[in-house]
């Protein structure tokens, strides 16, 4: 098991600094967890499975806030999240190439070329 609470420092290369997030375990089972920050505004889940072909695994992060509807001023949840899917077959790929695919993604999607502000106004 990771360890209990995951401290996780966030640095956004931006003006906005946001704070540490402390994630501590509310619900465990042999496939994986589920996270929560104290003030329940952000949510882990890391889950595995195991199948003939190889081993997925499934990380999470949601985060929470009450959002004012601009249509009705009425206040309600939204949710915003990003998840990632490691597929690892029974063999043909180390840890270490899985791990280096993982870091490729995060700089792909990091780079100027697809980041976050491109991809998430539909650019492909």
């Amino acid at each position: 098991m990771l360890t209990d609470p995951i401290t996780v420092h966030v640095d956004t290369h931006t003006p906005v600094q946001y704070p540490a997030l402390s994630l501590a375990v509310i619900r465990s089972d042999g496939y994986g967890a589920e996270r929560r920050d104290a003030s329940g505004l952000y949510a882990l889940v890391v889950n595995h499975s195991t199948s003939k072909n190889g081993d997925r695994h499934y990380v999470k992060l949601t985060k929470t806030v009450n959002a004012t509807n601009p249509y009705n001023d009425l206040v309600s949840p939204q949710s915003a999240s990003i998840s990632i899917s490691m597929s690892k077959p029974k063999f043909g790929f180390t840890d270490l190439e899985i791990e280096y695919l993982f870091n490729a993604l995060l700089a792909t999607i990091g780079s100027a070329d697809a980041g976050v502000s491109r991809i998430i106004a539909f650019e492909s």
